[in-house]
């Protein structure tokens, strides 16, 4: 079936007079295509528009059938994937965007780009609302702390810079030679704070000083992301090696800085990686890859438990799961996939596409 939708996402639709920005608030049953998955069992809805013009490059869970996103189109969207509609969407950055996070606690929208800035947002406002300053080069990682006081902002000038999210003001950073930061996590429960990067490195900074005060073993390829799990013990990154070589997920034991385990079955880059709600007692990893598939992982056992292809998407750049066990994942070529995973058996079943 997936092979079918190829020609409509892949390529750049051009766009439609009064398209940036517009939001569809009508029923979208004339929008959709409906089909069968192969379990038989819920219809898998097919948007005939996808909400993004070009590549999908980053997505944030808002809550259960709320998808934020990201592209290359310049634009941030929010998708109501179970009522079929768009809800808003964001425009004002000169450049692609590059991430997106959705604050939990002040509800706010925050996306970064490569002009250099992180704008802040909020749902019903087309306008920005804050503007974070100060990197020389592409904005490439965003994530705010407990209580979205802070934003974590990192950069390819090799700064990682800590924000006050009320002022839009510096309050500490770090520069570290050759430091191209790909990825920032806040860790839960702690001062810590998890970064990645180009230089195949993997650091613990204390966001009280912002000073580094662990680098874990260096991989022999670049870490291209992180997450860290919910009770702030355990973090796992990804890395971009090729052809087999390198394609894998690592688990790094926060308490007792050191590596655990590395999770290997993906052929080519391993784009993102995150942990899952716990399952029947079993702890889970997601991760995505340019390979074009979606694999979950026993995270104690290092077993493969699905993997799920999705042919012709092109790279897999972003994968977010809810409390309700479904997923959304971002691509060059598909716009977003929309699946549902089942306990009993861990499998994977596409629900949409937008």
């Amino acid at each position: 079936m997936l092979k079918s939708f190829g020609k409509l996402f892949g390529r750049k639709r051009s766009s439609k007079k009064g398209r940036k920005g517009a939001v569809d608030t009508a029923d979208d049953d004339n929008n959709e295509a409906d089909d069968k998955n192969r379990h038989g069992a819920r219809a898998c809805r097919i948007a005939k528009s996808p909400v993004h013009e070009d590549a999908v490059v980053h997505l944030s869970a808002v809550e259960p059938g709320l998808c934020l996103s990201c592209s290359k189109d310049k634009s941030a969207a929010l998708y109501d994937f179970e009522n079929h509609r768009l809800v808003d969407r964001w425009t004002g950055h000169e450049r692609e965007l590059t991430k997106i996070q959705h604050g939990k606690t002040c509800d706010n929208i925050f996306s970064a780009s490569r002009d250099k800035s992180v704008k802040m947002w909020k749902r019903g406002n087309p306008n920005c609302l804050q503007e974070f300053n100060g990197h020389d080069l592409v904005v490439t990682a965003i994530d705010l702390n407990h209580d979205d006081s802070w934003l974590c902002s990192g950069s390819r000038d090799n700064h990682v810079k800590l924000w006050d999210v009320n002022t839009a003001q510096c309050i500490m950073e770090s520069s570290i030679h050759r430091n191209l930061v790909t990825d920032v996590k806040f860790v839960p429960h702690s001062h810590l704070l998890v970064q990645t990067g180009e230089d195949k490195e993997v650091r613990l900074f204390d966001t009280r000083t912002m000073q580094v005060i662990h680098s874990f073993p260096r991989k022999h390829y670049i870490q291209m992301a992180c997450d860290v799990s919910p009770d702030g013990l355990y973090c796992v990154t990804c890395s971009n090696g090729f052809g087999g070589k390198g394609c894998e997920a690592t688990l790094w034991d926060l308490r007792g800085r050191k590596l655990v385990h590395e999770y290997s079955d993906h052929g080519e880059a391993v784009e993102s990686c995150i942990f899952l709600p716990t399952i029947t007692e079993k702890q889970i990893i997601a991760t995505t890859s340019r390979d074009t598939t979606i694999r979950l992982w026993d995270m104690n056992t290092r077993e493969c438990l699905s993997c799920f292809p999705v042919p012709g998407s092109g790279p897999l750049t972003s994968i977010i799961c809810y409390d309700d066990l479904s997923l959304c994942v971002s691509s060059f070529n598909q716009g977003i996939i929309s699946l549902q995973l089942s306990p009993s058996d861990y499998s994977l079943h596409q629900t949409g596409q937008f």
